[in-house]
């Protein structure tokens, strides 16, 4: 077993680096710093406040991590992270797939999304496009049928190949970030 492909539990401390640095060797760790950047996203009865990282498979290399809401344009942290990429990169996000040709991962803290009620392209989409090099999707819960029932996301990355891994040990913790703001009946 790697050091991504590890499973640990118990209490760890969360991971405060820059993103020139190596995350954690622990899917948890990492899981653990995109639930810190869902923190970052400001709570909205509208939308889960979630947290994502973009990991290279081969050495843990911390490529781009975002949140809901950090960019302009009712942003989730998927498209966060792949935005931020394509900045770094100098090109079109649609196109990162002829800059970036090692495995990645992507660690979120919610299941991505296969629909959205703003009508822009969805999360699952997004990834899809970048299948060349996106291999894995690491996911700390499945949506809530909040907003959109029955989520997609999951099946739709596993169809395509794309290897869908549930990191478990913070479901109540992402759920409690991820709703905040949300108005209880």
């Amino acid at each position: 077993m790697g050091p991504k492909e590890q499973r640990s539990h118990g209490e760890i401390p969360l991971i405060q680096q820059p993103a020139s640095r190596t995350m954690g060797s622990s899917d948890i760790e990492t899981m653990q710093h995109a639930l810190e950047l869902a923190r970052k996203s400001p709570p909205k009865p509208t939308n889960f406040r979630v947290g994502a990282v973009l990991m290279r498979l081969a050495d843990g290399h911390f490529s781009t991590d975002g949140y809901t809401l950090e960019l302009p344009g009712n942003t989730h942290a998927e498209e966060c992270c792949l935005l931020k990429l394509a900045e770094k990169h100098s090109i079109a996000e649609e196109d990162l797939w002829q800059k970036v040709t090692e495995p990645h991962a992507v660690y979120t803290t919610v299941e991505p999304c296969s629909k959205r009620l703003s009508g822009k392209m969805t999360c699952t989409e997004r990834i899809l496009r970048q299948k060349s090099w996106i291999k894995k999707v690491y996911v700390g819960v499945q949506e809530p049928d909040t907003f959109v029932s029955q989520n997609e996301g999951r099946r739709m990355l596993e169809e395509a190949g794309i290897e869908v891994i549930h990191v478990k040990g913070l479901e109540e913790n992402i759920l409690q970030v991820a709703t905040a703001g949300h108005i209880s009946e």
